[in-house]
C-alpha cells in the first residue's frame, strides 16, 4: 500500500489532501478574507517568479515553429473552449449552474508546463518543442483565459465584472510583467533555489484548491450533488478528455507534423493547468461557488495525469520499436 501510494504522482497527492483538509476543516466566517488575501499574495509571488524563469530567448527561439503553435493555440483556447461550451449548455439542466459553468471553465484553461513537457520527453517527443509550446500556452492564457470565459459564458451570472477583471491582471499578469523585466538582475538567484520555488508552485496549487474547496464545503457540496450529479461529472470529464487527447492526435496527422512534434502537441493539446486553474478560481468567482466551479477541473486533472502516463508509455513502446 505504502509503495503503491509513493508512485501516485505528488501534485496529485497534494490535490487529494487539500480536497480532504477542506472537508474535515474548511476556512468559513471571518478567517475566509485573511485566507483569500493570503491566496492573492500567494498568487501574486507565483506569477512573478514564472515571469523570472520563463526565458525570453528560448521561448523567442522556438516561436519560429509556426506549424505546430498557431494550430496548438486554436486548439487549446478554440476548439476545446467550445468543447467546455458544449459541455456547459448540454449539463445546465442536469447539475447545479455552477458546476455546470466548471465545464467552461475547464475548456478555457491553457495547458500544464511541467507534466506536458514530462510526458512528452518519456513519450520521446520533443522537449523543446513541449518546453516553448507549454510556456507560451500560459504567457497566452494571462491574457486569454478571463476574456474567452466572459465571452463564451454571455449571460450567464457568473459574467465578470470590470472590477474583478481588474484584479485578475493585478494579481496574474502585472508580477508577470515584472518578472521578465527583473529576470536578467534574478536569473542567477532562481536558478539557485529553482527547487524550492518548484516546492512554492505546488503549495500555492494546493491553497488555492483549499480555499476554493472550502466554499463548496461551505454549502454542503456532498450532500447536494447526488450520485447521479456525480455521474454525469465524470462521463463529461471523460469526453472531454477522449475529445482533447483524441482530437489533438487527429490534428497533429493532419498536419503532418513529425513524430517527436506531434507527441509534444499531443500532451500540450490534452492537458488542462491546474497551476492557473486553482487560484484564478479563487479570484474571479465568490467564495460560495469558486469550488463548485473548479471541481470539474479537479476531475479532469486528475485522471489526465493517469491518462497521460499510459499513453506516454504506450508512445514510448511504439518509438523503440519504430
Amino acid at each position: 500500500m505504502i509503495a503503491l501510494f509513493k508512485r501516485i504522482d505528488p501534485m496529485v497527492r497534494l490535490i487529494v489532501a487539500a480536497i480532504v483538509l477542506a472537508t474535515v476543516l474548511p476556512v468559513t466566517g471571518d478567517v475566509r478574507p485573511v485566507a483569500q488575501g493570503t491566496v492573492n499574495v500567494a498568487i501574486f509571488m507565483l506569477f512573478l517568479f514564472y515571469g523570472m524563469r520563463l526565458s525570453r530567448a528560448q521561448v523567442w527561439q522556438g516561436l519560429g515553429n509556426h506549424r505546430l503553435l498557431v494550430p496548438l493555440v486554436i486548439w487549446v483556447f478554440g476548439a476545446m473552449g467550445m468543447a467546455g461550451w458544449l459541455a456547459w449548455q448540454g449539463t445546465a439542466a442536469f447539475i447545479p449552474p455552477a458546476l455546470a459553468m466548471g465545464f467552461l471553465y475547464l475548456g478555457v484553461l491553457p495547458s500544464t508546463v511541467q507534466s506536458a513537457t514530462v510526458y512528452s520527453s518519456l513519450a520521446g517527443g520533443s522537449v523543446a518543442s513541449s518546453v516553448v509550446a507549454a510556456a507560451l500556452l500560459n504567457i497566452l492564457g494571462v491574457f486569454l483565459t478571463v476574456p474567452l470565459y466572459s465571452l463564451l459564458a454571455g449571460g450567464g451570472d457568473t459574467v465578470l465584472s470590470g472590477q474583478t477583471l481588474v484584479k485578475v491582471l493585478t494579481i496574474l499578469l502585472l508580477p508577470f510583467v515584472l518578472g521578465q523585466a527583473l529576470q536578467k538582475y534574478t536569473g542567477e538567484w532562481v536558478s539557485r533555489y529553482r527547487a524550492r520555488i518548484a516546492l512554492m508552485d505546488k503549495g500555492v496549487i494546493a491553497l488555492g484548491v483549499y480555499v476554493a474547496f472550502s466554499g463548496a464545503v461551505e454549502q454542503d457540496i456532498w450532500s447536494q450533488l447526488e450520485p447521479d450529479v456525480w455521474m454525469i461529472v465524470l462521463i463529461v470529464c471523460a469526453l472531454l478528455l477522449l475529445v482533447a487527447y483524441g482530437g489533438v492526435w487527429l490534428l497533429g496527422g493532419t498536419l503532418r507534423l513529425s513524430r517527436p512534434d506531434r507527441i509534444a502537441m499531443l500532451f500540450a493539446g490534452g492537458q488542462k493547468s491546474i497551476a492557473m486553474g486553482a487560484p484564478l478560481a479563487t479570484i474571479m468567482f465568490p467564495a460560495a461557488i469558486a469550488g463548485t466551479v473548479l471541481l470539474p477541473l479537479l476531475v479532469y486533472h486528475l485522471a489526465q495525469m493517469i491518462i497521460a502516463a499510459v499513453v506516454a508509455g504506450r508512445l514510448a513502446r511504439g518509438s523503440e520499436s519504430g
